[in-house]
């Protein structure tokens, strides 16, 4: 993996990223006052979060919207296939699909390796826990996008000199994850100290944090459900009896405002409106000719979804009309812009291009759609329709945390809910089909979830696209290459990953990704 011998870190606060000044005396004259001899375990924490956010960089713009939001068809792009079309495309693109991995491991796992450094002491039990936590989620997003990647030697050039990282099976990835979430869960102690404002998304609550890692045990241990359903069935048992997340109250989510820096900005915002629907244009002239797709719009339009006002506008001049029956969605696959581009849907500037609107990272209705997944399959009791009922409601109701915009009335809810229940005496296909085209649905603007989520699953079930040049043979993609410079510089290491995992291509399967 490529290595830089020395990097700097993108200042959190102003001016003052919070690193404890030297000692006085003697040792002080002979000291590089710009030196960061003693980080401050709290700003590295807080910078891991907005960096683990996408914030600064095209992360969010380049793997999560360009990529994996066409890939799952949430987004459409009609620019060329050799830019950034090729995720509605399927094409190649190492800039755009291999940003990810360069940025998390330069960034924010670097960031987390400072930390960990740093926060050696007793007292910081809490403070490391979380942050292992979150190494998790960063960690479960690289192994999902890539496959075999760097962990058990990532990021150890600062202490042990190791620049050139070996590349871990998945199914040792997923092992390890597992083991963490369960051992830094139980590590919290409430006798000790805790973040604090440090913690933009619990704010050090440590009954929180465990949910949020039960909840990600339970999203990891359902990825193994095709490859060791025994294990899948083990570990999402622990992670619901632990304690998920099953309320609004619980999830986790990131606050933000309209600057005054850029950190301060929702990333997905800044972002979208930074890289593509450029404020003032009207839906004409988007940079990357994006819109929302034909798919994902259809599928609200059909279902009377009162989504679809909130999250979706059609241009007339100047003004934004969100009028359900005029949304149109735009066909993936389209080749350069239409002449009537403004005439198709894209994201609300009232609430998905708010700058200020929070950033949801794992949400409640996730968590009740895995639980009535589990409940399906026969792993636990519980009442299915009650937990489905209560993802999509949870789903609904979050578009309320964008301000007034995204708030639906509660009678729209209850006939959504109602007319759009889950079928329990249909077959498992036909239930497992309601639940992740729901899934799908709530996921938008969480792209890399959404994806790793459908490849799992296979619904909704989404018709590909077949563009004369594709990379696929006209099938979505099941993975993302590794970034072309790893074949230089980590050659040996790339190339055992390559023999285990198969062809670094776009239609190569991950490991968990079993048919």
């Amino acid at each position: 993996m490529q290595r830089f011998a020395k990097y700097t870190f993108t200042l959190l606060l102003g001016a003052s990223l919070g690193f404890s000044s030297c000692d006085k005396g003697f040792e002080q004259l002979n000291t590089n006052p710009n030196a960061s001899t003693k980080p401050n375990v709290d700003y590295l924490f807080s910078q891991s979060i907005l960096k683990g956010n996408y914030v600064y960089d095209r992360a969010y713009f380049y793997t999560s919207y360009i990529t994996c939001g066409n890939y799952v068809q949430h987004f459409a792009t009609a620019k060329e296939l050799a830019g950034a079309g090729s995720g509605d495309k399927y094409g190649v693109h190492d800039q755009y699909q291999s940003f990810y991995f360069r940025y998390t491991y330069t960034n924010v796992l670097t960031t987390l390796k400072e930390l960990d450094k740093a926060a050696t002491a007793p007292e910081f039990v809490n403070k490391r826990a979380a942050a292992r936590i979150w190494k998790v989620m960063l960690i479960q997003r690289i192994t999902d996008l890539y496959g075999d990647v760097p962990y058990s030697q990532a990021n150890l050039g600062g202490t042990e000199g190791l620049f050139l990282p070996k590349y871990d099976a998945q199914s040792e990835i997923y092992d390890g994850m597992l083991r963490e979430l369960d051992e830094a869960i139980k590590a919290f102690d409430p006798a000790q100290p805790k973040y604090g404002k440090a913690d933009f998304l619990f704010e050090g609550d440590i009954p929180k944090w465990k949910k949020f890692g039960y909840s990600l045990m339970l999203r990891v241990a359902m990825r193994l459900q095709k490859r060791d359903e025994n294990k899948a069935k083990e570990w999402a048992l622990k992670a619901i009896q632990g304690g998920i997340i099953l309320t609004a109250a619980d999830q986790a989510v990131v606050k933000y405002t309209n600057g005054p820096q850029i950190y301060n900005s929702n990333p997905v915002a800044y972002e979208l409106v930074g890289q593509d629907y450029v404020s003032g244009s009207n839906g004409l002239n988007n940079t990357e000719f994006g819109k929302f797709s034909k798919t994902f719009i259809d599928a609200l339009q059909s279902r009377n979804d009162p989504r679809l006002s909130v999250v979706s506008v059609v241009w007339n001049g100047a003004t934004p009309d969100t009028t359900a029956t005029a949304q149109k969605g735009l066909p993936n696959g389209t080749n350069g812009k239409p002449a009537n581009f403004n005439t198709y849907s894209e994201p609300n500037p009232a609430t998905i291009l708010q700058y200020a609107a929070p950033l949801i990272v794992l949400s409640a209705a996730e968590t009740n759609f895995l639980l009535t997944e589990a409940i399906v399959r026969g792993w636990t009791a519980g009442n299915a329709a009650d937990t489905y009922r209560t993802g999509v409601e949870t789903a609904l109701k979050n578009w309320a945390l964008f301000g007034a915009a995204g708030v639906i009335a509660p009678a729209r809810i209850t006939a959504y809910t109602t007319a759009n229940a889950l079928n329990t005496a249909g077959t498992l296909a036909a239930q497992l089909n309601q639940i992740h085209t729901q899934f799908w649905i709530a996921s938008l603007l969480d792209e890399q979830e959404a994806y790793a989520n459908w490849r799992r699953t296979g619904y909704p079930v989404l018709v590909p696209v077949n563009f004369v040049g594709n990379a696929t043979g006209g099938t979505i993609p099941r993975r993302i290459p590794y970034p072309v410079p790893e074949q230089g510089i980590n050659k040996k290491n790339y190339d055992d990953a390559v023999v285990r995992q198969g062809a670094d291509n776009l239609i190569t399967r991950i490991w968990w990704d079993k048919l």
